[in-house]
């Protein structure tokens, strides 16, 4: 049983699970909005909160964490969307659309709420 187990695995393994995370976040950060599984959007909520509250704090130390995760680009443009931030959580908003046509999984859309 998986009580208290936080996390989906969605059938792969750790760093499959990690690129497919880092890969969703940075294409998130540099559009703003993505369209993905319901799943992988809830998912991704809680790490991209995690990444806009360190990019919030604009520290030395927060902004080196980040590029440990993502490009020069990608860092450049999650600082941009931190600074107008004016809230204490919540940075994003999870709108579950239709099925997918080819196999009926759940989709969602994930963005970044302004102020």
């Amino acid at each position: 049983m998986r009580h208290l187990k936080k996390g989906r695995k969605f059938g792969r393994e750790r760093d499959q699970r990690r690129a497919l995370m880092k890969s969703l976040a940075s294409s998130f950060f540099m559009l703003g909005r993505i369209k993905t599984s319901e799943a992988k959007a809830k998912e991704l909520r809680s790490l991209a909160e995690k990444f806009l509250t360190r990019a919030k704090n604009h520290t030395p130390a927060d902004i080196r964490f980040l590029q440990r995760f993502f490009a020069p680009l990608v860092v450049k443009k999650i600082l941009e969307q931190a600074s107008g931030l004016d809230r204490k959580g919540g940075y994003t908003r999870v709108i579950k659309a239709g099925p997918r046509q080819s196999d009926g999984a759940k989709m969602a859309i994930i963005e970044l709420v302004k102020s």
